[in-house]
């Protein structure tokens, strides 16, 4: 493992996964070649960029606030839809 600085995307776990296609710049097909390589050099371990592209999208969306508010509102919506139960009702308890 090299001795500097970890990367945010540490080392990668093994995951059921399934298959998607995109399109990108040849300018960031050669940054996620590059941050590969040095993937590669900080953990020992032969890695590709698309191996490493879901793990990068993670790890943006857990940083995302508007995405991870936006999440936490629909729980907080879906919770306040679901109907009471007698226990809850507080027509019920008094």
């Amino acid at each position: 493992m090299n001795g500097g600085k970890k990367l945010r995307i540490g080392p990668l776990p093994k995951a059921e996964s399934t298959k998607i296609t995109f399109s990108c710049p040849i300018s960031l097909k050669a940054e996620l070649d590059r941050y590969a390589a040095l993937h590669a050099q900080t953990y020992g371990e032969a890695v590709d960029a698309v191996t490493l592209i879901p793990h990068m999208l993670e790890e943006f969306m857990a940083r995302d606030r508007g995405f991870r508010h936006s999440k936490t509102m629909r729980t907080s919506a879906a919770a306040q839809m679901r109907p009471l139960t007698s226990s809850q009702d507080p027509k019920q308890r008094e």
